[in-house]
């Protein structure tokens, strides 16, 4: 009796210890966070009444903010009041205005994209005109942020544009009716093949799952038997609709991604809580390193339960989470408050935002310590580093010229010509560019700047540098000046040597002005590495099968990010 009161009596004063302890701990974390407080906003008051130019507090108070957050990780941000509406914007996909994209390049306002159905594109807008002004207010010095202001509204409210357009001699007045806009989260599906369906997923807003469910059900009706399910460049957004799409595809009842953060109460293990809408039809999943965040939670819970064949790049490596907090006057703070993790038990986090150098710089997770995980089959499948694709395919650099006229938008301004002089053109899958056409892009160039500096003429000033640095400059160089000029030669012809990468392109920009996004996705089929090569896997059964197996020769099964097999 005297041992269990000793032991009852240590333990007692052992709590009281410890809660002592957390007392203190808190006490002093809370005297710290009061006493930085005072000294931010004393300083602050001493800032503002003594600098020498005047100090906007707003401003000031926001960027300081920013400064505080960005030492945190890139996803926990401070949004203001003002900016309230653009965040609802993105994570609802709903907006008033006209349904277009408007840019500002060059001094002129321009007309990107005019989305197919909605109040721009029904009054006539058409990419490549020029906005002037916006109800009575020139757009000469307005930013792309002032823009979007002056474009939105509400519903059924009108706004007024003063337009130019190729072709035509004056301005023209377009009145356009403002309507409730709702970006589509699958803004393309149809068929690839008599039996091959396809849709891409580009966001994760209100309503994602309802629209893969449709678009799905829709692609089986028309006789699909196999998916491709395009997850290319989607940044993420809402957690549960990547539940819920996953939910789609695996059954009832099985784990989808669990969360873990400091505040223990939130940690939650997400289920499929519904019936699923098909559990068999096979699926080939692309995505791209710009796949990123809720995309990752789909693409790694069918890789996990190897119910698709990841095709493409490694996937970003977002495992956070975040969740938004109400702050005073009507501003919000997006948080991160936890890592995910799906159903093989791995976080695919790659940038190790804890600790960092004494430069701030943040460093990746390595393969060294990478720690592999076993999918429901039993592949072998690491943490860290996004999701590894199960047959890479990287996409093909484009050249340098074609890299500057995408920059320089003389695609863009060609299609816009192109458009202005032909009415009609085949369909979206059957239109292709003629070599006439194609020379007359080539004279559309002449006397534009066109001028960029090709890897090798890079490579040619370095070396230069160090031999003239090293005192042997003149010993090479008229070896040096032989090859600039084999170079420059061969630079002249890269509007030839280079013409069918150019040339698709052309046609995916000149197909989208009549049949809109949809049509230059419907372009794009013919020559996408990673759409051919997802209906070269879903058309070999026996292959398909074989990725979904340990041992099956699966890239996703190598830990280092950077080599794998069964490239196409």
């Amino acid at each position: 009796m005297n041992v269990r009161k000793s032991t009852l009596g240590l333990l007692a004063g052992a709590t009281l210890l410890f809660s002592a302890q957390t007392v203190s701990t808190d006490s002093e974390r809370y005297f710290e966070i009061a006493k930085n407080l005072d000294i931010f906003a004393t300083l602050f008051k001493e800032v503002n009444t003594y600098y020498v130019d005047e100090v906007t507090p707003a401003k000031m108070v926001k960027t300081g903010i920013d400064a505080m957050l960005k030492s945190l990780d890139p996803y926990t941000n401070y949004i203001p009041e003002d900016d309230i509406e653009d965040f609802r914007t993105m994570t609802t996909g709903q907006y008033g205005g006209i349904g277009a994209i408007v840019v500002k390049r060059g001094g002129k306002t321009v007309v990107q994209t005019a989305y197919e159905g909605y109040p721009a594109q029904k009054a006539g807008l058409l990419p490549g005109d020029e906005i002037l002004s916006i109800n009575g207010v020139s757009l000469d010095k307005k930013t792309n942020s002032d823009i979007s202001k002056l474009l939105k509204g509400q519903a059924n409210s009108t706004v007024k544009l003063m337009v130019t357009r190729y072709g035509q001699e004056q301005p023209a007045e377009i009145n356009i009716t403002r309507d409730k806009i709702q970006v589509d989260n699958v803004p393309y599906y149809g068929m690839l093949t008599n039996d091959i369906g396809y849709f891409q997923l580009s966001g994760f807003t209100v309503d994602a799952a309802r629209e893969v469910r449709n678009a799905v059900t829709k692609l089986k009706e028309q006789g699909a038997k196999k998916i491709v399910f395009d997850l290319r460049d989607n940044p993420g957004g809402l957690l549960n609709e990547s539940v819920n799409i996953s939910n789609l595809f695996v059954d009832k009842g099985l784990d989808i991604v669990s969360t873990k953060g400091k505040v223990t109460e939130w940690n939650k293990t997400y289920k499929a809580l519904d019936a699923p809408l098909d559990t068999q039809i096979p699926l080939a999943i692309i995505t791209s390193n710009r796949s990123a965040s809720a995309s990752e939670i789909v693409t790694g819970v069918m890789q996990d339960y190897d119910r698709a064949v990841i095709i493409g790049e490694r996937t970003f490596g977002k495992g956070l989470v975040q969740a938004t907090r109400p702050l005073s006057y009507n501003s919000q703070l997006k948080v991160t408050t936890a890592k995910y993790y799906i159903p093989s038990g791995r976080c695919i986090q790659e940038i190790d935002y804890a600790h960092r150098a004494d430069d701030g710089s943040l460093g990746k997770f390595p393969d060294s310590l990478r720690t592999a995980f076993k999918t429901q089959a039993g592949r072998v499948v690491y943490d860290g580093g996004g999701v590894a694709p199960d047959v890479e395919v990287k996409d093909p650099e484009i050249a340098e010229i074609t890299r500057v006229l995408l920059q320089k938008n003389y695609l863009f301004d060609f299609a816009t010509r192109y458009r202005a002089e032909h009415p009609t053109i085949a369909p979206a899958r059957e239109f292709q560019l003629s070599d006439a056409d194609y020379q007359k892009f080539v004279q559309f160039l002449q006397g534009k700047d066109i001028n960029y500096s090709t890897h090798v003429e890079k490579a040619l000033a370095s070396l230069s540098k160090e031999a003239k640095d090293e005192k042997h400059y003149d010993d090479v160089k008229a070896e040096l000046e032989a090859i600039r000029k084999k170079v420059s030669t061969n630079k002249s012809n890269d509007l030839v040597r280079f013409k069918p990468e150019i040339r698709e392109l052309l046609e995916q920009e000149i197909v989208s002005r009549y049949y809109f996004q949809k049509g230059g996705i419907e372009a794009s089929f013919d020559d996408d590495p990673n759409i051919l090569a997802a209906v070269q896997v879903l058309n070999d059964q026996p292959r398909y099968a074989s990725l979904l197996k340990p041992g099956g020769k699966s890239a996703s099964a190598m830990k280092s990010s950077g080599t794998t097999s069964n490239k196409q």
